[in-house]
């Protein structure tokens, strides 16, 4: 994949307000906005057309990372996202989210099919992802549009999942890539990501666990299929102790969800349920542990800067 050019102009001088972000060759446009910004965003012309708007925030009953997606058209009075904006805001069913992300064009060119199309994209690869709750009520309807819009608004898609993603946001990024692939005998198919495995006799329960783990840019994601054992050590951190309350596991003993950690002993730990070391424990296909992998990238780095300063 190609770079991108993006342009992030802080409107109100600081990261924590509000953001245009304008990407080089692309009509698009998109705000992230705090909720208590949004008085400030009145009179922006950009804002008072059509749209799609994503509401962002935290579960206070699970502590889950949630969304709204939802679409907004000019009104008879000319006011558009910004007003839809307002009324969710004033809305005591929807009091979770603390920022919206909307995303607009520069010329104006969304009508009503163009959002309703959008809106039922995004809200279709928010719940495939499974990085946040969606907390849509029902799935929105495409519309009919032509195959030559239909390419065009996947160009535009294309472009606002690297604007969400820049601006903090991986609602449309699931933590395992789709092409991983591991079947019911426990195989992994791979295309170019790192992919780490582990067997290990538990000795408190005397269960046989082999788990798999994918390192990713963000950490490291214990991968739905692995199994799991149940009793846990009380050596192991609180958050990982929560975290494995909390899990998708079912009765075998078998994770039914991708599951993101920092660290490989952080998911290690929640894999055997006591205080081990990831970076021995985690091994590739072929048997070499995380610690070799890293040591003998080490040792390339340092060769070829010798190679180079030489």
């Amino acid at each position: 994949m190609r770079g991108k050019s993006i342009n992030l102009f802080l409107m109100d001088g600081e990261p924590n307000g509000r953001i245009k972000c304008t990407l080089a060759n692309w009509t698009g446009l998109a705000y992230k906005i705090p909720r208590t910004k949004l008085d400030s965003c009145k009179g922006r012309d950009d804002l008072s057309q059509s749209g799609v708007y994503f509401l962002f925030g935290i579960s206070d009953q699970t502590g889950e990372s949630v969304v709204y997606i939802g679409q907004a058209g000019v009104r008879k009075n000319g006011e558009g996202i910004l007003c839809r904006l307002q009324e969710h805001k004033r809305n005591s069913n929807k009091d979770y989210w603390t920022e919206a992300v909307v995303f607009t064009t520069s010329n104006n060119s969304f009508g009503p099919t163009e959002i309703s199309y959008l809106e039922n994209r995004f809200t279709k690869i928010a719940k495939e992802a499974e990085r946040y709750v969606v907390k849509n009520g029902n799935d929105p309807t495409s519309g009919n549009i032509t195959e030559e819009k239909e390419s065009e608004l996947e160009e535009f898609i294309d472009y606002t999942k690297i604007i969400m993603g820049t601006l903090g946001h991986k609602v449309f990024e699931r933590l395992a890539d789709s092409k991983t692939t591991i079947t019911s005998n426990n195989d992994v198919f791979e295309s170019d990501d790192r992919i780490l495995h582990m067997k290990r006799k538990i000795r408190k329960s005397g269960r046989i666990i082999e788990a798999n783990c994918k390192q990713t840019s963000e950490g490291f994601v214990v991968l739905r299929g692995s199994g799991i054992e149940r009793e846990g050590s009380n050596s192991i951190p609180p958050g990982i102790k929560e975290t494995r309350k909390s899990a998708k596991i079912d009765d075998g003993g078998i994770l039914q969800e991708d599951i993101l950690f920092k660290s490989p002993s952080y998911a290690a730990a929640f894999v055997t349920g006591s205080s081990v070391n990831g970076l021995i424990e985690w091994k590739t296909k072929e048997g070499m542990t995380l610690k070799e992998i890293e040591n003998s990238e080490d040792n390339l780095f340092e060769q070829t800067a010798n190679t180079i300063l030489n």
